[in-house]
């Protein structure tokens, strides 16, 4: 027997007070406009789905100006910022005009979409479907290639958690 849900005791800002206290980590999703410009988005909402096919997902606000091109293109990567990418974070999420003026990066493979420098990993990404959902579009992406750049494991992720951008190492 299913019954309908009730409707939640707390408001929009509680909500988000909530999910602050889970940790997540941050990447950077590029692909590329039909004009050839080259778009990237800061995106915490990232998370594995699937081995067998290989799947990721992530999601994107639908007001964002940028849910055209991402709704429409094929293709995408998504990097995984190190913790002393905290500047590319900001970048990717607050700058308007060309966010890769001045960003190294190299193309991907397959096609040849931005893998930004000193990123901890990345997975260059068919963009298998789309899922609205509330205010946001959830998609799927079925991972084509994927890399380590820091293969020693020295290098530290980029955390974000209670509003507020960290770092992790280790406990044991």
């Amino acid at each position: 027997m299913t019954s309908a849900p009730t409707l939640p005791n707390f408001d929009a800002v509680a909500f988000r007070r909530v999910l602050g206290k889970f940790a997540t980590g941050v990447t950077v999703i590029t692909t590329r406009a039909e004009s050839g410009a080259l778009i990237g988005i800061t995106a915490s909402s990232f998370n594995s789905v699937s081995l067998t096919p290989p799947l990721v997902l992530w999601s994107l606000a639908t007001t964002s100006s940028s849910m055209p091109i991402f709704r429409a293109n094929s293709h995408y990567v998504v990097n995984i910022l190190a913790a002393s990418q905290l500047d590319l974070c900001r970048r990717f999420a607050t700058v308007k005009g060309d966010r890769f003026a001045g960003v190294s990066h190299q193309a991907s493979e397959n096609a040849g979409l931005p893998i930004l420098e000193g990123s901890l990993a990345w997975f260059e990404c068919h963009n298998r479907s789309r899922y609205e959902e509330g205010d946001h579009v959830i998609f799927v992406g079925e991972v084509q290639r994927c890399g380590i750049a820091d293969e020693d494991g020295q290098t530290t992720p980029l955390v974000f958690q209670d509003g507020r951008f960290h770092s992790i190492h280790p406990l044991e």
